[in-house]
């Protein structure tokens, strides 16, 4: 036989569900609170009651010690068991129903008394107060028990004190109207008692729903685990109210928007301002993975509501990513001039086998000392005008990609540029972010050229990018510089519409501005002012004047239209004969 299970013990304290203990709280505080409210209650019932047989003994009394008769009878006949005041003061207990109704004379000595025995005696309580004149209501007990008494004078023909009148209600009768009044209010207690656990069932019932039957200590875990998870995870999280209130923001949230906690209970456009990260996060701008930059940084966000009218907005840190992505696209481009310089490297290369088999030495020497100078000219060109290393290399493969790409890049002959950059990498980003727009305006129009000018005035480093494409509108000039906003398709890594947004944002970070206008002739011309870009230094002297620019990458068209990576320098004069 298999053994038994176990006896299950039995175990006492709080259950563990919620359900139940919500319940069983709110049953127990409505009882409670019945009882109180029962005690509460009787205890001036009680007094009411003895107050209201006190005065009703003190009204039966004053009504007896108004009818002269009894006066007069009190001071001419003496005190017997069938003398008139016994018969007046009996026919008034009984009328009355009170225990008694004593007349006595100046000295306490009772003419009227429900026990015959007792008349002719001095009374068991004290009349003094009611002989005084005064009216008394009291509670005493005397020769016939305990008893709500009202005491009066009694007054003769002329208003002068003769006696007393006594009346008593047996206490006992007060005592069971209280005690009848007391199932009555019990079953009111009851009756609130009932709705009050039926309303504690309703509402432990909806605190099942909202919390999922979850127990008293599954709720605190949860609550830990989601501020660890919260503050551990590398996303940024931020919730929202109903009203557009922020009322939680983790970690990581505060490091990518650049606020503290400080901001927990406040409306979203107070914490962070006015721009496309707010319009995005208060759901005023929809869609999923949406591109925001705040600060220096390229955030995408996604905004899901909540059952309660809120919203949480979870935010992802796209800097490296979008970096990494533009750098893919350079070098893409690289590759594919790289790839068509291969291809004419080949035929160059064949060129001169042929040059050298046919023994015509002079001519091998001339074609590979001009295919040589055209790209050491380039490179002269450059570093003469911008000295400093990194701008300088961006500038020579732009202009390879410029070549290969059928577009005349030009620099500009004011163009000069000292070796003091304090964040040459910003600089890198602007200029490469807007010669990029450039090239990609132009390419595919008749005649492309894109022109930059780089100059310092003090330490102030001014850019301007001018290309010969479509332009933009008037309307629309202050729109290119919104995240997100393109008209070009996105790239393979992602999305458009960030390059020029962090050029403004690098340039206002640093005190300057960026806007864009229409070039002469055409196009569109973009200008970044940026203050205290330079170290100090002397301010270097202006370049001679001369021809206005200098071709760095223009292609050679031969006769059957395609471009000639072979013609790579040009200067005004020589494309004009």
């Amino acid at each position: 036989m298999s053994p038994s299970p176990p006896a299950r013990r039995l175990r006492l304290g709080m259950p563990r569900r919620m359900f139940s203990q919500v319940l069983l709280m709110q049953v127990a505080i409505a009882a409670g609170v019945a009882v109180l409210a029962t005690g509460l209650f009787l205890a001036p019932l009680g007094r009411l009651l003895d107050d209201q047989a006190m005065r009703r003994a003190l009204a039966i009394a004053q009504t007896t010690a108004a009818q002269p008769q009894i006066a007069e009878d009190l001071q001419s006949t003496l005190p017997s068991k069938d003398g008139p005041v016994q018969a007046e003061a009996e026919r008034i207990r009984k009328a009355s129903n009170a225990e008694y109704v004593v007349v006595m004379n100046m000295r306490g000595v009772r003419w009227s008394h429900p026990d015959l025995s007792q008349i002719g005696k001095v009374v068991s309580t004290d009349p003094r107060e009611a002989l005084a004149g005064r009216d008394v209501l009291q509670i005493d007990t005397g020769t016939l028990g305990r008893s709500a008494r009202g005491k009066v004078p009694l007054r003769d023909a002329h208003g002068r004190i003769i006696g007393a009148v006594s009346v008593g209600i047996e206490y006992n009768s007060v005592r069971a109207r209280l005690i009848h009044a007391i199932p009555g209010l019990f079953a009111y207690a009851g009756a609130a008692l009932a709705i009050g656990a039926l309303a504690a069932y309703l509402v432990s019932r909806r605190v099942q729903r909202q919390t999922r039957d979850l127990a008293f200590s599954d709720i605190s875990a949860l609550l830990a685990e989601r501020e660890a998870m919260l503050h551990s995870i590398r996303e940024g999280v931020v919730a929202l109210d109903r009203a557009g209130r922020m009322r939680l923001v983790n970690d990581e949230a505060q490091r990518l928007l650049g606020i503290g906690d400080e901001v927990v209970g406040k409306p979203l456009d107070e914490a962070l301002g006015e721009g496309r990260t707010t319009d995005v996060l208060a759901g005023r701008v929809t869609g999923t993975d949406l591109l925001t930059v705040r600060g220096h940084r390229v955030l995408v966000a996604n905004r899901m509501p909540t059952d309660d009218g809120g919203a949480v907005a979870t935010l992802r840190d796209r800097t490296e990513l979008e970096q990494l992505g533009r750098e893919l696209d350079s070098t893409r481009g690289l590759i594919d001039a790289l790839r068509a310089q291969d291809h004419e490297h080949a035929n160059r290369m064949h060129t001169l086998l042929g040059l050298l088999e046919l023994e015509m030495y002079d001519d091998a020497v001339e074609f590979v000392g001009e295919v040589v100078g055209d790209h050491r000219a380039t490179s002269e060109q450059v570093t003469e005008k911008i000295h400093d290393p990194l701008l300088a290399a961006l500038l020579v493969g732009k202009a390879t990609v410029a070549a290969e790409r059928g577009v005349a890049l030009w620099i500009a002959d004011g163009t000069l540029l000292p070796d003091r950059l304090i964040d040459p990498r910003g600089l890198v980003t602007v200029v490469g972010n807007l010669v990029d727009n450039a090239l990609d305006a132009v390419a595919g129009t008749p005649h492309a050229r894109v022109e930059i000018e780089l100059r310092a005035e003090g330490r102030t480093a001014i850019l301007r990018v001018r290309d010969t494409g479509p332009g933009i509108p008037a309307e629309r000039r202050e729109l290119v510089f919104t995240d997100g906003w393109s008209t070009k398709q996105p790239p393979v890594h992602g999305k458009r519409g960030l390059g020029l947004s962090l050029v403004r944002r690098l340039a206002e970070r640093q005190g300057g501005i960026a806007r864009v206008d229409e070039a002469e002739g055409g196009g569109a011309e973009f200008t970044v002012v940026l203050p205290e870009a330079l170290e100090e230094a002397d301010p270097p002297p202006r370049p001679a004047v001369g021809d206005r620019r200098s071709l760095v990458h223009a292609p050679r068209v031969p006769d059957d239209g395609s471009p000639d990576p072979d013609a790579t320098v040009r200067t005004p004069e020589e494309g004009s004969r």
